[in-house]
């Protein structure tokens, strides 16, 4: 294990060191609080809107009723916004994890070191998965921002367990893309080629839902059930499932498994 942690050190430096990591954290921070000023806004209005309307929130539509607390109507509408940059950046985050190494003949060099195969890959995942969680750590801020200053339909604060379980899923889901990510850059030497693949997988995965209502059982209860969506909705929500956590960690597990083949395969070529 102390190969693996040197080299997801290692790692998770050379992204800290690197523009490409503050990048994705600028991104992160700037996109995501486009969209809680949004939120906010939205919360202001519809609370401002029950003040006018006789009978409050019983007269307003079902749609406004997640409003009525901020942590339903800002911070768990604002975890489906991460969801979704998320997507974009973990491709790029994984994208130099194992085509760098091809692409400046230094894999050949790690493979002749004492490492095991399979130290590599669990080094380079975990630096990988370290960037990852500082990257979604940018917008824990938001819930901070809200739990200080916010107040919600009768000034109770956060429901921190709701906030805390939407960001375990944000983790499960930001892992799932890494551990794909890694798998793909471990198959060419083009960093662009790697996040292009990554994110046509991740972007297929998220329009496996929408073809789940055209399809005939059992293939609509497969698609729904192999949807990140569906997957992280309780979870998102506030409500504890170790469904996600099983469903993604098989994904985990399984292209890692794939990553060490084609490391393993690699060595002998």
């Amino acid at each position: 294990m102390r190969n693996t942690w040197a080299i997801a050190k290692k790692e998770l430096t050379v992204y800290l060191t690197t523009p490409l990591a503050w990048v994705v954290f600028t991104a992160m921070g700037f996109i995501t609080s486009l969209f809680f000023m949004a939120l906010l806004l939205s919360f202001k209005q519809v609370h401002e809107a029950v003040r006018q309307v006789p009978g409050g929130w019983a007269q307003l539509p079902p749609d406004y009723q997640a409003f009525r607390n901020l942590t339903d109507g800002v911070v768990v509408n604002l975890w489906g916004v991460v969801l979704v940059v998320t997507l974009f950046v973990a491709p790029f985050l994984s994208m130099r994890l194992l085509a760098e190494e091809r692409r400046q003949k230094t894999f050949e060099l790690l493979m002749t070191t004492p490492t095991r195969p399979i130290e590599i890959v669990l080094g380079k995942y975990l630096g990988g998965l370290g960037i990852v969680v500082c990257t979604l750590g940018v917008t824990i801020i938001f819930p901070l921002i809200l739990a200080l200053i916010g107040h919600g339909e009768s000034g109770s604060s956060l429901e921190w367990s709701t906030v805390l379980l939407g960001y375990g899923g944000l983790l499960l889901w930001g892992a799932a893309n890494m551990a794909i990510g890694l798998f793909i850059s471990s198959l060419t030497e083009s960093q662009m080629v790697s996040a292009l693949v990554s994110f046509a997988i991740a972007m297929g995965w998220m329009l496996v839902k929408s073809l789940a209502p055209a399809a005939e059982e059992p293939a609509r209860s497969i698609l729904n059930y192999l949807s990140f969506d569906s997957q992280l909705q309780n979870m998102l929500k506030g409500v504890l499932d170790l469904r996600p956590l099983v469903f993604f960690s098989s994904i985990i597990v399984l292209f890692l498994m794939l990553t060490h083949r084609s490391v393993e395969a690699q060595r002998w070529t």
